[in-house]
């Protein structure tokens, strides 16, 4: 029984098994790309003056050829509205496309069209990373297991900084430029993470010698994060390699890394394939 239209149609967008669905996700990615430039062009004074009608329907081209796109996709899918528009592609599909027809009304939402630059993760798709699931698996272990050290790391950190901007609004005053706590919880920010704006700057004796110790303060904190996720990062290899350690016999995973037999059944991890045949 040949497939009807509505499934040819499904397999071409939603698949990239066949010639034409992988062509049709190619090619929405250019024209996603190429969506994302013509918003990032038209922001820009000089070109917005000169070329302004083309870059207008430019963008209502991208955004016609969009809706049919997102159209097609609920023509086609099983459950339209709970199995696709209701998902994070489908939110993502129609955030693409609304703030162009908003801008019809309000004119500064035409940027918002930026948010189109979020289809490009389909390019996960077309690329087939799906070998890559295990390293994704492996990473999100880590960042999981360390996610409440990182938070501790994170709370102590805000405090301090809140500590050292209160104690700089004490100091310095407003007279040197730290005119509220929020502000010296700012410079406080800024100090400590090294990047070191320069818009406020301690003037007294006491609050430079404060700024010397936040600076140092931030230099010895900036690798705690990662060598917390770097050790999580390690203990999840490990997990993983354990996990490939799969008896052939008895199917029983996670063995030691540098085991050669099952310690269930006794045969052997690695069957040497040269003299088994």
């Amino acid at each position: 029984m040949s497939p009807t239209r509505k499934e040819q149609i499904h397999t071409i967008i939603f698949g990239t098994s066949t010639p034409a669905g992988a062509l049709f996700d190619k090619c929405l990615l250019v024209l996603i790309i190429a969506s994302v430039a013509v918003v990032m062009l038209d922001s820009i004074e000089l070109l917005h003056e000169r070329y302004d009608f083309t870059l207008n329907v430019l963008e209502w081209v991208f955004t016609l050829v969009f809706t049919a796109e997102l159209a097609l996709r609920l023509y086609c899918h099983p459950r339209p509205i709970r199995g696709y528009l209701f998902t994070f592609y489908g939110m993502v599909d129609v955030l693409a496309i609304l703030p162009g027809y908003l801008g019809l009304f309000f004119g500064d939402l035409q940027y918002l069209l930026m948010l189109r630059v979020l289809r490009l993760m389909r390019v996960f798709r077309v690329l087939k990373l799906v070998q890559f699931s295990t390293e994704a698996r492996t990473l999100m272990r880590a960042l999981i297991a360390s996610r409440n050290k990182i938070l501790v790391f994170m709370l102590s950190v805000m405090t301090l900084v809140f500590c050292f901007g209160a104690l700089m609004y004490v100091i310095e005053g407003p007279e040197n430029g730290f005119t509220s706590i929020p502000k010296s919880v700012y410079w406080a920010i800024v100090t400590l993470t090294t990047v070191g704006y320069g818009d406020i700057a301690p003037q007294t004796p006491l609050g430079q010698a404060i700024a010397g110790l936040v600076m140092l303060t931030g230099y010895s904190i900036i690798a705690v994060p990662t060598g917390i996720f770097g050790a999580e990062m390690a203990r999840a290899v490990r997990h993983e390699r354990q996990l490939k350690h799969s008896c052939p016999r008895c199917k029983k995973d996670q063995h030691e890394e540098d085991a050669s037999f099952c310690n269930r059944c006794g045969s052997a991890l690695f069957v040497d394939k040269t003299t088994s045949n």
